[in-house]
């Protein structure tokens, strides 16, 4: 029997053609608004960010695979898919070299105030001894999540003559969290959303820090309390901070009260935002497919 795949999120061209190529019988169909997706009769589903998939969502059909093509999982009942015998895939090898690059533009943007001097200058503003910056030369980064990402990261500030301290509970590293709170300068942060790593980044964990420090978040946004954010920055705890992700990032859909927090946050001039983009570049669109079909392939031995 044919095996039939549903893509319901707007991919890269090159995987519905490699998987027609691969035998497969695709139905590409990104126009799907959540509730219109019907997975009955589909071995496989391709998908973005699209609509959780839940436990119930999941046992309306027969899947054999579900492959995102991103890195993070969390929308996605991995318990349930396990017990199922349904493999799952994500694409983090797709990305990384992105992330990498993005972390790095952020942290150089905020250690030579590159936002602030653009804006001042537009602005008509010449103020060299306002906009005098500091080197990553000499300091220390610590990265929290030694996957793909963090290794990404660590591979690339290579030549800038950093010590880097990468930590993972479930991965091999090179230091521990102890190290990165005695000795880091900077810290980002690269690891999935769990019931463990939500909210990981409050008031206690920020207060462990020996030194104030950059605090950067390209992983998911919920793994950060903005709460605990702005009072690091109203304390000088936080010297610096870059957000890819938000806990909300339904920016039109927020409270006053995340307006107001937000508003808040962003005041600081050492701080600098991205609409979740670190993964998002021209590379990565088919880099991720790449990945996804090689792992498609594997799975099916073919």
């Amino acid at each position: 029997m044919v095996k039939r795949v549903l893509i319901i999120d707007e991919v890269h061209p090159s995987l519905a053609k490699e998987l027609r190529a691969l035998g497969f019988d695709v139905d590409e169909k990104p126009y799907l608004n959540a509730s219109e997706v019907d997975i009955q009769g589909y071995q496989g589903l391709v998908l973005r960010s699209k609509l959780p998939l839940t436990a119930e969502f999941i046992s309306t059909g027969t899947l054999e695979f579900i492959a995102r093509a991103g890195a993070g999982l969390d929308l996605i009942d991995l318990v349930f898919c396990e017990a199922q015998g349904i493999a799952v895939f994500s694409a983090n090898e797709g990305n990384r070299d992105a992330v990498g690059e993005h972390v790095i533009g952020q942290l150089l943007s905020i250690a030579r105030k590159i936002n602030t001097a653009d804006s001042e200058v537009r602005a008509g503003n010449w103020n060299r001894e306002g906009n005098r910056g500091w080197e990553l030369q000499g300091k220390t980064l610590g990265i929290f999540g030694y996957g793909n990402m963090g290794q990404s990261l660590a591979k690339k500030l290579q030549g800038f003559d950093m010590q880097i301290l990468a930590y993972d509970k479930y991965a091999p590293a090179t230091h521990s969290l102890e190290d990165i709170f005695d000795q880091a300068d900077i810290l980002s942060l690269h690891v999935p959303l769990t019931d463990e790593t939500r909210d990981m980044v409050n008031l206690d964990f920020i207060s462990k820090f020996k030194k104030p420090i950059v605090l950067m978040n390209s992983s998911r946004g919920a793994v950060c309390s903005l709460d605990a954010i702005l009072a690091g920055l109203q304390s000088g705890k936080l010297i610096g901070l870059a957000l890819d992700v938000l806990p909300n990032e339904q920016i039109a859909g927020w409270s006053d009260a995340e307006k107001a927090r937000f508003n808040a946050i962003s005041e600081f001039p050492q701080t600098i935002f991205s609409p979740h983009v670190a993964g998002w570049t021209r590379e990565s669109y088919w880099k991720i497919n790449d990945a996804l079909i090689e792992k498609i392939k594997a799975f099916y031995q073919l």
